[in-house]
């Protein structure tokens, strides 16, 4: 079912504690073979992983940084530290140095990894959620939806406990149509567009945009067509939230506040 929503600004806000726990943070681990010779590929393909200590069996955010496919670097957002739950922060290659789908493949090697190697870290590889702002959606959508981009790392992408894009696009990225020299103006529904993957089964699916009136053009009816559709294919677990008086950049942090509140009630 749709939930529609619209999340006035203090709403989601003091529900999350800090937790008591103690954390771990390793850095620089390559998610790509270390026989790896493209020397960009040993640069970026790198991520930053933040483990909760003594908590069995946590949960695990795969966090794709934005920055529209040509900038940014991993973080981890200071909203989910604390939290309980790990968080995987990921550097993936970017346009011009290569072109699409080079990113997006680095995105699903980095999600392969987390389901092969979280449980030696003490993490439940059955709840593995994949996120990320702007760019970063972006990434998130098309792993999880299209599923050739993880199948040839021999994972399904229904083992995806959920997918949590904030602000990410459901069209083409414009990064791809700029690297084809195609019209940033026109929204284009091809290979790269996430909704041309929307289907039924699915994982879980948490859209999450700011005000309409502060966000990207069309950021927030991007996603409600995705939403859209997906309801039509009766996907039995589809959720747009619209945060009221967030821009594009601002609406990550309350983002990521709301879908620790998801990943809650996913759990139980």
């Amino acid at each position: 079912m749709l939930h529609k929503t619209i999340v006035i600004l203090f709403l989601i806000f003091a529900q999350f504690s800090a937790s008591a726990q103690e954390y771990t943070l390793i850095k620089d681990i390559s998610y790509r073979e270390k026989n790896e010779n493209d020397a960009y590929k040993k640069e970026r393909c790198k991520l930053d992983l933040y483990l909760p200590q003594d908590k069995p069996n946590f949960a695990t955010i795969v966090w794709f940084h934005g920055g529209g496919l040509e900038g940014g670097e991993k973080f981890i957002p200071l909203e989910l530290k604390e939290k309980g739950v790990a968080v995987i922060a990921v550097n993936y290659r970017l346009s011009p140095k290569v072109q699409g789908p080079a990113y997006i493949d680095d995105a699903a090697a980095a999600v392969a990894w987390a389901f092969n190697h979280i449980a030696s870290h003490g993490g439940d590889p059955s709840k593995i959620y994949v996120s990320g702002h702007s760019a970063g959606g972006y990434l998130a959508l098309m792993v999880g939806l299209d599923k050739a981009y993880l199948k040839q790392y021999n994972i399904d992408a229904n083992r995806i406990k959920g997918l949590a894009p904030v602000s990410g696009q459901t069209n083409t990225h414009y990064t791809i149509k700029k690297e084809r020299g195609q019209s940033m103006e026109i929204p284009i529904i091809d290979q790269y567009a996430p909704l041309t993957f929307a289907r039924k089964d699915a994982p879980p699916i948490l859209l999450i945009t700011g005000d309409p009136k502060l966000e990207l053009p069309a950021r927030y009816e991007e996603n409600a067509h995705l939403a859209a559709v997906l309801e039509n294919l009766k996907h039995p677990n589809i959720q747009l939230y619209q945060l009221q008086g967030f821009d594009h950049g601002g609406v990550y942090a309350p983002g990521c506040l709301l879908m620790l509140n998801w990943i809650e009630k996913q759990s139980k």
